[in-house]
């Protein structure tokens, strides 16, 4: 392919990682020019590196950005409170020496949603922290097939004084070539060939990998089936039963608002028996307490008022008794007299 001279100031991006091809300025090498990409491609060939082999990584890596040229005296609380503007952080990772415990200047921050990993993408890059300029990019350790770490050769971007420089990253992209690409040497070395028709303006922002829409499909379907577990439990357990697996899950649970019956019940309780609806009582318990049919609360309503018009009746009846004696009693005294 020959490059037509439209795309004499277009760039292009690296989707997968090697060595060789990120040592290129414009992906078309087919011999490494330094022996820290030699040393790359030999770990490459090897499989030394297992990107997924470090036990601290933690996290949706879709969810996650890699922030680096942090100050060595950003804390934690700082990039924190820093990255705050942009989402609500879910975890952070300061990777940190492991013999002095210094900071090594990058970090791995996890939001809380994917739309907030990408404001950050967008917004933080080249944002000032600790009077350092910081430079923001996805998850490539986990995201991008083939990764190979500066600390073994590969890795992106870089200084030109440090005489490792790489390509193909978002703040180093590929040129497009100049030159005739030899592409059965690339295939042979399985280097990817430069792409067609798919440059792009340095001033435009290359999108980080999306999530699959498998792995999003088997989320929903994972939650939908969830909610429709809990709404299936709930409809054929028992208050008991779900009482003691708000209980045993750690859920919350809200007393029951008690009937008027069952209030004046507990008036008319003794000590004793009031006891049973104290707070240190288990869920079981109370809802044993509180249980009340339709027909028992209709019979203990019916013999209470029974017997209160029976003895309302029966104070009526002997206070009547009492006037007419009274009655009585004055009247004979008057015939009397």
């Amino acid at each position: 392919m020959s490059s037509s001279s439209n795309n004499i100031n277009s760039v292009f991006y690296a989707e997968s990682y090697h060595p060789i091809q990120a040592g290129s300025i414009d992906g078309t090498d087919v011999l490494p020019h330094d022996n820290a990409v030699l040393r790359a491609h030999l770990c490459s060939n090897a499989a030394l590196y297992d990107p997924l082999g470090d036990l601290k990584i933690i996290g949706d890596p879709y969810r996650t950005i890699f922030v680096g040229r942090l100050s060595h005296l950003t804390t934690e609380h700082t990039l924190q409170k820093a990255m705050s503007k942009y989402g609500r952080v879910k975890n952070l990772r300061l990777v940190r020496h492991i013999v002095t415990g210094a900071s090594r200047g990058y970090a791995f921050v996890e939001f809380e949603s994917e739309r907030e990993m990408r404001r950050a993408y967008l917004d933080a890059h080249h944002s000032i922290v600790d009077d350092a300029e910081i430079l923001v990019d996805y998850n490539r350790q986990q995201l991008m097939p083939g990764w190979i770490p500066r600390r073994l050769g590969g890795g992106l971007g870089g200084r030109k004084e440090s005489g490792q420089l790489r390509f193909g990253g978002r703040e180093r992209p590929f040129r497009a070539p100049l030159q005739p690409i030899p592409y059965e040497e690339l295939k042979k070395l399985g280097i990817p060939p430069p792409p067609e028709g798919r440059y792009m303006s340095r001033f435009q922002v290359p999108s980080p990998p999306r999530k699959p829409r498998s792995l999003v499909e088997k989320e929903k379907y994972s939650h939908k089936r969830s909610s429709a577990e809990r709404e299936d439990f709930s409809q054929r357990s028992s208050p008991t039963e779900r009482d003691e697996h708000r209980r045993t899950t750690g859920g919350k649970q809200y007393p029951r608002k008690r009937s008027r019956v069952e209030e004046e019940c507990q008036h008319e309780k003794s000590p004793e028996d009031r006891s049973d609806y104290s707070p240190k009582s288990t869920p079981v318990e109370r809802d044993h307490i509180y249980k009340w049919s339709s027909s028992d609360r209709e019979e203990h309503y019916h013999s209470r008022s029974t017997a209160e018009r029976g003895e309302v009746s029966q104070k009526r009846s002997s206070k009547g008794k009492e006037e007419r004696s009274s009655k009585r009693h004055r009247h004979h005294s008057r015939s009397k007299h």
